[in-house]
């Protein structure tokens, strides 16, 4: 405050000079009497006095802080009142775009695969399957999101085989550690079956898969998840597009009451750099009504675009069927393995129960360095380090997988195929990828005849370009 008071204090002194010397005469000369000018010397010196005791007083006072300065970026508060609200919308991306609103979400959600392939067969086999063919496997679109509260959503059409099908389709429910999940879903029936189309190792998934009939299904499941354990179990009727069919009798969707059991547990632990993974699961179906209908298990020769069935049993009058899978698999940097057993009982009243058995053991390689990642019980996708457009050339993964089905069993004779397949997968960017694959299958007991033989191999070279987001 002194540098305050003391020019104050000066500017009065001068004041008091200037007031007196400007004054008209008369005023001066009677101002101006030595006793008066004496008196008010006297006044100003006073006036010095109290401000040099002022100043003392101030130099023994603690210092005040000096203020925070005032931020030159700082809004108003009538800018801070007008700032977006947490419940306003938001677009954000995600291979496609995705929309939020305060705790809901969608993100928008597709799937491009197109197939080719040769299918190279003993000359004397005459069934149209052999040769070249093509397909646009799957054309798929649909959306999944939040609703806010834990409850989820996904809802996804796909055009294949020349129909429209609902594949995932259904309302979620997660609090914690559990998910609750009604609606067309996966029932935990194999590893191999629960990766997704566009992040398997190689084109097709394991024969059994198709041939056992895995597919999702409407119904009811949880999930438990905690540190390494991973429970699954649901009741399910028959897959959404079977129950859409509004024909009378044993076809018809509406009257179809099947309904099957489904469990899977897995344990995945880590060490160090190896991730682990034991899996065991168990299923029950009683066909109910479709027991009208005989039921048979086939499988084509690798290629879907393909459509004859070389291994194929005879119709089975069945009542239900059971069975169980283990699998085992994992990962250590760009390393990966998986081999899964599985074993169908089919029920036949009056009859004994054939048995058929189907597996396969795999082992693969991201030759760029990446991994293919591992989360909630299944392999993912692999991400390119270096994608093309950035400096590099995508990811590039090789695998070998052996695959065995048998559809022999009691007085079934279906065939058996001892497999050997080899694919490259290369991903340039992420969310898209170009698989090549080269097979050769070994036939026992095959269904088509070469030359009235059932013991033959065939070979396969397929490819697939497939975008996912």
């Amino acid at each position: 405050m002194r540098p305050i008071l003391r020019p104050v204090m000066g500017r009065l002194a001068a004041g008091t000079a200037i007031a007196l010397a400007m004054a008209p005469a008369p005023l001066c000369a009677q101002a101006i009497s030595a006793a008066e000018a004496d008196a008010l010397r006297a006044q100003i010196a006073a006036l010095k006095a109290q401000v040099d005791r002022l100043e003392a007083r101030l130099d023994s006072a603690p210092a005040a802080p000096a203020p925070a300065p005032v931020a030159a970026s700082a809004a108003p508060p009538a800018q801070v009142a007008q700032a977006r609200p947490a419940s306003d919308s938001v677009i954000g991306w995600k291979g496609g775009p995705v929309f939020s609103k305060g705790a809901a979400s969608f993100h928008v959600k597709g799937r491009i695969q197109y197939d080719a392939g040769l299918l190279m067969t003993p000359d004397s086999i005459t069934d149209r399957a052999k040769g070249y063919s093509n397909e646009l496997r799957r054309l798929r679109l649909g959306g999944e999101g939040q609703l806010g509260g834990g409850f989820g959503y996904k809802l996804e059409l796909e055009l294949s085989d020349n129909s429209v099908d609902l594949v995932d389709t259904f309302i979620t429910y997660e609090k914690g550690k559990w998910l609750v999940t009604l609606g067309n879903h996966n029932s935990f029936q194999s590893l191999d079956e629960l990766i997704g189309d566009t992040g398997g190792s190689v084109m097709e998934r394991a024969a059994f898969t198709d041939a056992f009939g895995f597919e999702r299904r409407l119904g009811l499941s949880a999930q438990y998840r905690s540190g390494i354990v991973l429970a699954q179990a649901g009741i399910f009727s028959d897959s959404a597009d079977s129950l859409t069919n509004d024909a009378d009798g044993a076809d018809g969707g509406d009257e179809n009451n099947s309904y099957g059991v489904d469990g899977r547990v897995v344990l995945a632990p880590r060490f160090g750099k190896t991730q682990l993974h034991f899996g065991l699961s168990g299923h029950w179906r009683d066909f109910q009504r479709l027991a009208e209908n005989p039921q048979r298990y086939r499988q084509r020769a690798y290629l879907h675009s393909a459509n004859s069935r070389f291994l194929a049993t005879a119709n089975i009058p069945a009542d239900g069927e059971s069975h169980y899978g283990l699998e085992l698999a994992g990962e250590r940097g760009p390393l990966w393995w998986a081999g899964e057993a599985h074993w169908l009982r089919v029920s036949r009243p009056g009859l004994a129960d054939p048995t058929f058995f189907g597996g396969y053991g795999e082992v693969g390689y991201v030759l760029t360095g990446e991994t293919r990642g591992y989360k909630n019980g299944i392999f993912g996708i692999v991400k390119p380090d270096s994608p093309v457009g950035s400096g590099g050339w995508g990811a590039l993964q090789a695998t070998v997988r052996y695959d065995y089905l048998s559809l022999n069993d009691k007085d079934i004779v279906g065939g058996k195929q001892n497999g050997i397949i080899a694919a490259l997968v290369w991903t340039p960017v992420e969310y898209l990828r170009f698989n090549v694959n080269y097979a050769h299958l070994d036939y026992t007991d095959a269904a088509i005849l070469a030359g009235g033989k059932s013991d033959y191999g065939v070979d396969v070279i397929g490819w697939r370009a497939e975008l996912d987001f």
